[in-house]
Parts: C-alpha cells; sequence; structure tokens
C-alpha cells in the first residue's frame, strides 16, 4: 500500500503478509533503510501469527535489518508477536544508527491464543536482537524460550504473568545525562503503572546512547497505553515533539 504522511515531516508505512501469518519452514527477511535526515514510521496491520510446526519443516524464520542513515529516525511499531501451539521460530533483528538518528522501537510478546487455551503450548521460540550505535553495539540479545524444557512459569522467568513488552529508544551521541535524567522519568512513571495483578515494568538507560523498558503482564489489555506513554515521554525528550500513534489500515 502507499504510505501516508505523518504530521510535520516522514511517512507511515504498513508491513503486510498476504498469507495471514508465518507458516513452518517459511524463511522472510526485511531490509530497510531510512537515508539521512528522513523520517519513517513503520507498523504492521495486525498481528504476526507463527503457526504449527509441521513434520519435516524447518523453523520459521523472520530476519530484520535496518539501517537508519545519520540525522534519520525510525519508529518500528509493530503489533503482537502470537505463537501458536506447536510453533518453532526463529526471529533476527539488526538495527544500525547513523550519527545522530534516532530509533524507537516497541515489541510485544503473548504466549498464544489464549481465547484458544493456549499458553506457553509453542515447542520453541528464538529471538536474538543487536542494536548499533555507529560503531558501538548498545544492546545484544539472544533469549531461547522452550516451555517444554523450561517452565516459563518460574519465579525467575515469567512467574504469574503472561506478555512480555519491551521498548528501546535510542539516539546516537547524545549524553548519558539525558538518558539517567529519561530512565528516572521512566521509572517513576512504572512505579506509578505498576499492579503485580496486572503488570510490572521497569526501565534501564543501556551503555551508552539509549534507554530501555520492559514490562511484564498478565494481559495485553494492561501493556498498550504504558507503552505510548513511555514512547511520548522518550519521543518529546529526545525530538522536542509528541509522538503520533501509526493510523492503522485494514
Amino acid at each position: 500500500m502507499r504510505a501516508f504522511a505523518l504530521p510535520g515531516s516522514g511517512a507511515l508505512v504498513h508491513l503486510h503478509n498476504v498469507s495471514g501469518g508465518v507458516l513452518a519452514g517459511d524463511r522472510l527477511a526485511l531490509d530497510v533503510e531510512v537515508e539521512a535526515g528522513a523520517a519513517a514510521q513503520i507498523t504492521t496491520t495486525g498481528a504476526t501469527r507463527l503457526y504449527r510446526h509441521r513434520a519435516g519443516a524447518a523453523d520459521s524464520e523472520h530476519h530484520a535489518r535496518f539501517t537508519i542513515g545519520d540525522g534519520a529516525q525510525l519508529e518500528y511499531l509493530p503489533d503482537t508477536v502470537i505463537p501458536y501451539a506447536g510453533s518453532r521460530h526463529v526471529q533476527r533483528t539488526e538495527i544500525h544508527l547513523g550519527r545522530g538518528a534516532t530509533l524507537f522501537w516497541w515489541e510485544v510478546l503473548a504466549p498464544g491464543r489464549l481465547a484458544a487455551g493456549e499458553r506457553f503450548a509453542f515447542e520453541r521460540l528464538r529471538i536474538q536482537t543487536g542494536i548499533y550505535a555507529g560503531p558501538r553495539p548498545v544492546l545484544r540479545e539472544d533469549f531461547l524460550l522452550e516451555p517444554a524444557r523450561k517452565d516459563l512459569s518460574a519465579t525467575a522467568r515469567m512467574h504469574q504473568y503472561s506478555h512480555l513488552a519491551s521498548l528501546c529508544a535510542v539516539q546516537e551521541g547524545r549524553p548519558p545525562e539525558l538518558w539517567r535524567q529519561l530512565e528516572n522519568r521512566w521509572n517513576e512513571f512504572a512505579r506509578e503503572r505498576t499492579r503485580p495483578e496486572e503488570a510490572v515494568w521497569g526501565a534501564s538507560a543501556l551503555v551508552s546512547d539509549g534507554i530501555v523498558v520492559r514490562g511484564l503482564s498478565m494481559s495485553g489489555r494492561f501493556i498498550h497505553d504504558p507503552l505510548v506513554q513511555f514512547w511520548r515521554t522518550a519521543r518529546v525528550a529526545i525530538t522536542g515533539s509528541d509522538a503520533v500513534p501509526p493510523r492503522k489500515t485494514y
């Protein structure tokens, strides 16, 4: 579909998967370049559904690479990832920021189709992430979820919660003081929005150039509003302008 103009400047782009989901053996690749000085907001038209694994098929894979040019901005705001019962999937995301480039990226992981009685019934989910500000790695993660082998309801893992949400805000070259101040503001808001019977939140500055907030929630309905508020607070602090929630099109 065509891009939509954002208020002020920039373009909103929707990602579509015409199959309605990710099937066993699928290998999807996404390569995005935001050129120097440009601004883009990327979202999806619905949740990413990971379907049951088929005997003899490879694990499904999704590889995404983003290059954000000097002084450019990317807001990557996809809908929830839902691993169906029996699914096996690998997600790899690599993001490179040029001089003065800005990134806002959120991600939400559901436990499966709760309405169908699925809760951590997928076989395997691996998520690998690397974010680089210039030559510096500012966030690298590699985690593997295998509910049948390691119970996700253990206290050291998901405990009583079912959904995992995260938001990264990064701008290359900003001083550490900005991230410490934003960490304090995010954690103040996190304390206000933390209710153990609903969701718990916490924020931490990265090694440089950015900050991340994470939330564990009992339901997807406790995630969206706090994520938007964290995003808006960071966007005003980093860019001086308010966030514009993505327009959805179906």
